[in-house]
């Protein structure tokens, strides 16, 4: 809606208001070469592409509390291990007293005894402590500040991850939300490059009015139509960067795609890694080892072993335990990765352990 007023005031003859021109008109553009469609559609896929925002942003979410809920599960573990080393270490110091009772050990001997006890227990504590922590950390994630009600099981630490072939998990890739945003990224600049290809067909302008001529009080329609020239070559350059930016998503789709199987693979080998080295310790190593130590324990108490060699083998035992743990870790913090990068839990998990501690 337009509203002008000509001719008035001025001076001599065009003074005051008597030879005014008052013109009331409504003007438009009628688009042409489907400008309002191509806009409307840009709109549209940039709401799409929230929506795989959105994906994103929870598969990402969902990993971090997976992160957080491992690191609950490794504290307690951690915990569970430190208590029975404080056992261990227990049993050790009431053997030892007694050898010292009967003279059949120095005094060093018991001393060296309460030491080791009173670092098993230091770690316990700690271990302790950590747990709660890892609790803590993790229960923020909804929003609980006053306290930790919950316990989380370590047997999700003695089932090692079993996954798919190698080649599955390539094509499951690409529902990676990462890739998906480039799907709806191209379908955007698409849409980007159609509205600046309407650019090029002309719009026509135009105006329709009537005027109030003061001079014999008459009244007289107005109208006008326009057209731009040259529409076609101005359009030209943003056309040619609408398509560079299209041809340029595709370089970055697939270097993107690069890095993300990068990713998988250094996450399938770490997984593999890990369940070997843990299934090695599960196999032979650790029931040797608590074998050898239950066997020292009973030979010490007959006199027929040394402290220092059961306590060798009781620490060998329990350093060996967290061995076993850090590989099983290793292979769940890869699991996640192999979730997220794939953002579907396709994975299962297998008790290979039967039982034993983590």
């Amino acid at each position: 809606a337009n509203l002008s007023l000509e001719n008035a005031p001025g001076t001599g003859n065009a003074s005051g208001f008597q030879h005014a021109e008052l013109t009331v008109s409504l003007a438009s553009a009628l688009e042409r070469g489907g400008k309002r469609e191509a806009r409307v559609e840009v709109a549209s896929r940039r709401l799409d592409a929230t929506a795989v925002l959105q994906d994103a942003k929870r598969i990402d979410l969902l990993a971090e509390v997976a992160r957080r809920y491992l690191d609950a599960v490794i504290a307690g573990a951690q915990a569970r291990l430190a208590a029975a080393d404080f056992a261990q270490r227990e049993r050790a110091l009431e053997a030892a007293s007694r050898r010292v009772q009967a003279g059949g050990a120095p005094q060093s001997v018991r001393l060296a005894a309460v030491a080791a006890k009173q670092r098993a227990e230091s770690d316990l504590r700690r271990a302790e402590r950590a747990q709660v922590v890892a609790k803590r950390r993790l229960s923020l994630l909804w929003g609980e500040t006053r306290g930790v009600s919950f316990d989380v099981t370590a047997s999700d630490l003695v089932r090692l991850p079993v996954v798919v072939a190698y080649e599955d998990l390539k094509q499951r890739l690409a529902k990676n939300p990462d890739l998906a945003v480039f799907a709806h990224e191209a379908r955007i600049r698409e849409a980007r490059l159609r509205l600046a290809e309407t650019a090029r067909s002309r719009d026509v302008a135009w105006q329709l009015g009537v005027r109030r001529l003061q001079d014999g009080a008459d009244w007289a329609l107005v109208g006008n139509v326009s057209m731009p020239l040259g529409s076609m070559q101005r359009a030209e350059p943003a056309i040619r960067a609408a398509a560079a930016e299209l041809d340029a998503l595709s370089m970055e789709r697939e270097a993107t795609r690069l890095g993300l199987e990068a990713a998988l693979a250094e996450a399938y080998g770490r997984i593999e890694t890990a369940v070997a080295e843990a299934e090695q310790f599960d196999r032979a190593l650790l029931p040797a080892l608590r074998e050898a130590e239950s066997s020292a324990e009973q030979a010490y108490r007959r006199g027929a072993l040394t402290y220092l060699e059961w306590a060798q083998l009781q620490s060998d035992t329990i350093a060996t335990e967290y061995q076993r743990l850090a590989a099983s870790v290793e292979a769940h913090r890869a699991l996640i990765e192999l979730q997220r990068l794939t953002g579907e839990p396709m994975l299962r998990a297998v008790d290979t352990a039967k039982e034993q501690r983590p």
